[in-house]
């Protein structure tokens, strides 16, 4: 069955505000993901993700998340589309004719390849757009599954490593405030405790990041893995090889995560309807050719495709003239 998932995030926008009126501004300021300095949209993802995990689950892609990419590259293939890769595009001129150009890009990449194209207005908007904070990033090859204290966390895809409801909240206001938390706010997922593809018989793979500000450089691995150990003594002595990746490293690897921010821009209240920029509809751009359809359009990151859906949309009615299907 099919889910809106933008009037899903409204309702929990909504939904959240009745619950800081309910039960008091100071506990609400810490939202499952990002506490209140990034606001009250970051609860509404919350709401949605645990709506989700209660009545579906989150699902974990057999073989690890590129056969998601490859699923749909396939089937791209197979309506005679073309994947073209290695192939960095520096401007609009360099992209054959075409009646459509979607940007699966955050507006300041936009604004490299596309700026002279757009009016100045526009342009004006889409550099005043804030990017979010930063995330660091440990990926682990471990001897055996993680030593949980608690058994329910040994039967969990993903796991979020905070304590207290207060140290939560003093963690992500720390990173809101330029800092970083001694005890970060820590999110873990084991996916080879459901998926043997993983890693070798009998060793296991988990990987944990964390909120630090914008582009910070500091290393936070002795500080997610204390975190992990806190609740999971002995995981240390498991640890076969890691790979980290800080906000620099995210970026290199996708430009798009601007200072680390793989979230496509900060999702408070201000920007999460009006991403990239204020419009009706806020996939399309002045030149009527010119699309956007990342994580910088409504509603925003997750593995959902809702972006990408109401871009194209957007773009077979206004360029394509598709009619809009009845229900």
């Amino acid at each position: 069955m099919f889910i809106d998932y933008l009037t899903l995030m409204m309702v929990a926008v909504v939904t959240g505000s009745l619950l800081a009126a309910f039960y008091g501004w100071r506990y609400l300021d810490a939202p499952t993901e990002v506490v209140r300095p990034w606001g009250w949209s970051f609860l509404a993802i919350g709401l949605v993700l645990a709506i989700l995990a209660h009545t579906a689950g989150w699902p974990l892609p057999r073989g690890g998340s590129q056969r998601i990419a490859d699923a749909l590259a396939g089937y791209l293939r197979s309506l005679g589309g073309e994947v073209v890769t290695g192939r960095p595009v520096r401007a609009l001129d360099e992209l054959s004719p075409a009646r459509a150009v979607l940007f699966d890009l955050t507006p300041r990449q936009v604004l490299t390849i596309a700026g002279q194209r757009l009016p100045a207005g526009f342009r004006r908007r889409l550099e005043r757009y804030r990017y979010g904070p930063g995330a660091f990033k440990v990926d682990w090859a471990l001897a055996g599954p993680i030593p949980w204290r608690a058994p329910e966390c040994r039967q969990a895809a993903t796991v979020h490593l905070g304590g207290t409801l207060d140290e939560i909240a003093t963690a992500e206001r720390a990173v809101a405030a330029g800092r970083h938390p001694e005890w970060p706010f820590v999110i873990l997922a084991q996916p080879s405790l459901f998926d043997p593809s993983r890693a070798p018989e009998g060793k296991h793979t988990a990987w944990a990041y964390c909120h630090v500000p914008n582009g910070s450089s500091v290393d936070l691995t002795g500080r997610i893995e204390a975190q992990v150990e806190r609740f999971a003594p002995g995981f240390r002595e498991l640890i076969l090889a890691r790979s980290v990746l800080s906000p620099a490293d995210l970026e290199r690897y996708n430009p798009n995560y601007v200072g680390g921010d793989i979230n496509g821009g900060v999702l408070d209240l201000r920007q999460l309807f009006t991403r990239p920029a204020p419009r009706l509809n806020p996939y399309t751009t002045p030149d009527p050719r010119l699309y956007i359809c990342s994580a910088s359009t409504p509603p925003g990151g997750g593995v959902h495709g809702m972006c990408g859906y109401w871009a194209a949309r957007a773009a077979l009615r206004r360029v394509l003239r598709v009619p809009r299907r009845r229900a």
